[in-house]
């Protein structure tokens, strides 16, 4: 059993995610049915179904595919678009080089996503306001739906900036029609989602890997806080996470993206999918940025490469390399498979390289069952280092650096020499190579080199001379602004 989140109740899950989130379509204004709620679609009680249909949307395109990786991965510096040249004929451009357009079938797909995601987790929230003598089991379940609601939340405010706040359940659909909140607001939001989400989940959920626990709102906290550069307070909460002894850093690295490592004792934050060649709770991810081929390298759409940059700053001998990049032409480990050497792109993102046995096993190349790492521990090791660096705690710093670095090296001590370095600027350099290398096609580079106020430097220095401060942010999707009849107003500058 890989799942039980999504094989328990898995039929009550399917059928809540038809009602909920196939009545979205495209549009996430467009509530179904049209004009009112009643009390009755809400059912009081066990909110279990509401909290799975509020999972279910954290496996949409939108939330988990191709316009989450375009968002958080494509536009950093040492990741390429990819795939073949008339893909990036049409997308390069926008992800590569910042010529960022009023509207995007992806940059809309990912608005309409994540408020979509939003709605859901609003329907358990008010769902369970309704209920007399809530139980802890309830607060639990508010609890999960209060952190996809912060993690929503954090992912918009990072990619638009200011953003339409809608903190409550939808009853007519001109309710969401709602003018930008201040990205102060929406941080207030999240914090307030995560205390009580720190307060109410469990630890670890024993029959239920997948579930949202203490250590992931712990875990979402400390990055919104170091997105806000608050680093002391960051550090707390990166250290509640370390010092909870759920989580460790003993799977080799070169296991961690295995489909038989999914939920191991580093996962913090993972995405769950279910795809058996019969029952299809898949998510698309895998498959966006598969090989891009044809017959049996027909992967995917080879989205998100990795670019020399990348590459070029591993340390010789860095294992981890080996891992992160899966060469065209090359036979490549661990399955033994030779990849041709005419494929349109040199080089793949080997984190999504599915087990060929499976591939057999379920009658599909597109990797449908392959679950979504958001949140690794060695993130959070490493976001405690250098929010201890930035503190003046070199000592914890250098340990928690060590201890990713030691993983890394493993029994091979003529590489990756520890950090010895006690001068500050020095070890925070080191520490933001460390994040490079350990969690490269990750998306986490784009949104790292902005909280490092480095994004400009570091695009020109990459050859990206058009980006400027305002490609941190999309521009609103027009579309969205077009329906609001003048409510919701563009970003600066587009």
């Amino acid at each position: 059993m890989k799942i039980t989140i999504y094989t328990t109740l898995r039929l009550l899950t399917l059928l809540i995610s038809t009602i909920l989130l196939g009545s979205c379509g495209t549009d996430w204004l467009d509530i179904q049915p049209k004009g009112r709620f009643t009390e009755e679609d809400l059912p009081s009680g066990n909110l279990e179904g509401q909290v799975f249909a509020a999972y279910s949307g954290l496996r949409s395109e939108a939330t988990s595919g191709l316009p989450y990786v375009a968002a958080h991965s494509i536009r950093a510096d040492d990741v390429h678009l990819g795939s073949n040249a008339g893909d990036y004929a049409a997308a390069g451009p926008i992800y590569d080089e910042f010529n960022y357009p009023l509207q995007h079938w992806l940059t809309n797909s990912y608005w309409t996503g994540h408020y979509t995601l939003i709605n859901l987790t609003n329907n358990v929230i008010a769902a369970a306001d309704s209920i007399d003598n809530i139980t802890d089991v309830t607060m639990t379940n508010v609890g999960e739906a209060k952190f996809i609601r912060a993690w929503a939340y954090f992912n918009l405010v990072r990619t638009f900036g200011e953003v339409p706040l809608i903190d409550f359940r939808i009853i007519e659909q001109a309710d969401a029609n709602r003018p930008k909140s201040t990205i102060d607001a929406i941080y207030q939001l999240i914090d307030a989602d995560l205390a009580h989400a720190i307060t109410h989940l469990p630890d670890t959920w024993p029959n239920h890997p997948g579930r949202i626990t203490r250590g992931a709102a712990h875990a979402v906290k400390t990055k919104t806080l170091m997105a806000r550069q608050r680093y002391s307070e960051a550090l707390s909460h990166a250290q509640a996470v370390i010092q909870s002894g759920v989580y460790d850093l003993n799977t080799p690295y070169n296991m961690i993206f295995r489909e038989e490592s999914e939920n191991n004792r580093e996962s913090i934050f993972e995405i769950q999918a279910l795809f058996d060649g019969v029952q299809n709770f898949g998510v698309t991810y895998a498959s966006r940025q598969g090989v891009r081929g044809s017959g049996q390298w027909d992967m995917g759409w080879g989205w998100n490469v990795p670019h020399q940059r990348l590459i070029d700053a591993f340390e010789a001998g860095d294992p981890r390399l080996e891992t992160t990049v899966l060469y065209s032409g090359r036979t490549n480990t661990p399955y033994g498979e030779n990849l041709p050497d005419n494929l349109p792109r040199p080089y793949w993102n080997k984190k999504v390289y599915t087990n060929p046995a499976l591939r057999a096993r379920y009658g599909s190349r597109m990797g449908q069952w392959f679950n979504v790492r958001i949140i690794r521990y060695a993130d959070i090791v490493l976001l405690a280092a250098e929010a201890a660096n930035e503190v003046g705690n070199t000592d914890l710093a250098l340990n928690y650096l060590e201890m990713v670095r030691a993983r890394a090296r493993g029994t091979n001590q003529a590489i990756l020499p520890a950090i010895t370095t006690r001068d500050q600027e020095p070890l925070r350099q080191n520490i933001r190579h460390e994040r490079q290398v350990e969690l490269g096609m990750e998306n986490e580079r784009f949104y790292d080199l902005i909280r490092w106020n480095v994004d400009v430097a570091t695009m020109h220095a990459a050859g990206h001379n058009s980006y400027q401060l305002r490609h941190r942010f999309f521009p609103i999707p027009q579309p969205e602004i077009d329906r609001s009849n003048g409510v919701l107003i563009q970003n600066p500058n587009y």
